[in-house]
């Protein structure tokens, strides 16, 4: 559970003037100014959680022990005092540093979504402007799930700690993970903005439509069903959306100069990759890296590729990889069933 606050209606603040929304897509539409802006049209929107972008364990823990009224009074006694950078925090400081490059031509926009209230949450903001984050835009729930804004807010991915808030996005179709505790990364090389992503394949980027053939019937049957329909692409994933919103805005570089690269990391081995690669074919998007381990330990590889965040649906493998680099857990498909 998380910090309801104390009686604060929910509330989402919005700054439209700074943001590169494009008008059709202005959180809530909120503004008439908004529907007469012209923004970039080739936009990347990525909505997180106070928790994800911050260290909020101490408060976090008075909350559990000591209940909502403990909370609130914590927060608001130490609101001058700047939030440590969280697990996700490297991630974002990379996402927005894209602004740089993409000019007019597109915009990274980071949303904040918070079950605080605006009150508690104020000690937030505090740190974002204390870090120059350049996140203009927020909403506050005061403790109901503030899923329901991320399509309002027409994010592509939303980051959340609470693994019920993530749940409830996808369930709503966007692309969702839960950012699992590890120490903070390392604060971003000024000579390394290059963002880095990588993904698991089947129930991340594709369906788990050949994982549950695997579950049910074992890996001979699944192999010969992926040798069987090598020529048939398979269906979305749920992270599909947020791939091509990503190949969007790679697009707009030279591929030599793009400053965003992604990864394909899955256990699949030949002869089951083929059918992989021609779903990519199908789909006309470039993955610029793609390891087959073939049932290898995920982890040294994305060290090795030094991803920003990974996206996998199999608890395991999160387990394995969140010592390595940041790991978001996608609890979508067959492999998440028995926790439902």
């Amino acid at each position: 559970m998380s910090p309801l606050g104390l009686g604060e209606p929910a509330l989402a603040l919005v700054s439209t003037a700074n943001s590169g929304l494009a008008p059709e897509q202005s959180p809530g539409r909120v503004a008439s100014e908004a529907a007469t802006t012209t923004g970039p049209q080739i936009r990347l929107v990525v909505a997180i959680s106070s928790r994800a972008l911050f260290d909020l364990s101490e408060s976090h823990r008075v909350f559990e022990e000591h209940g909502v009224e403990a909370y609130h009074a914590y927060q608001v006694a130490h609101e001058g005092e700047i939030l440590a950078p969280g697990v996700a925090f490297s991630l974002v400081k990379k996402l927005l540093a894209l602004n740089e490059r993409l000019g007019d031509r597109g915009r990274v926009e980071v949303i904040l979504l918070s079950r605080n209230s605006s009150d508690t949450g104020l000690r937030v903001f505090n740190s974002i402007r204390h870090h120059g984050l350049a996140i203009h835009c927020a909403a506050f729930t005061s403790g109901a799930s503030p899923y329901r804004y991320v399509s309002a807010f027409g994010a592509h991915l939303f980051l959340s700690a609470d693994r019920d808030d993530v749940r409830q996005a996808l369930e709503a179709g966007c692309a969702a993970a839960t950012i699992l505790p590890a120490p903070a990364r390392p604060a971003v090389d000024d000579d390394d903005e290059e963002l880095r992503i990588a993904f698991d394949g089947d129930a991340v980027l594709f369906s788990d439509e050949s994982e549950r053939i695997f579950r049910a019937e074992g890996l001979a049957a699944f192999t010969a069903n992926e040798v069987a329909a090598a020529q048939k692409p398979l269906s979305d994933g749920p992270f599909k959306g947020f791939l091509v919103a990503l190949r969007r805005i790679q697009a707009l570089f030279p591929i030599d100069e793009a400053p965003l690269r992604t990864a394909l990391i899955t256990a699949r081995g030949a002869p089951t990759h083929e059918r992989v690669v021609r779903t990519l074919r199908a789909w006309n998007i470039r993955i610029d890296e793609s390891l087959f381990l073939d049932g290898l330990s995920k982890g040294p590889f994305l060290a090795a590729f030094d991803a920003d965040i990974f996206f996998d649906d199999q608890e395991h493998h999160c387990r394995d990889t969140q010592g390595h680099v940041t790991t978001g857990h996608v609890p979508h498909g067959i492999a998440n069933l028995r926790d439902t």
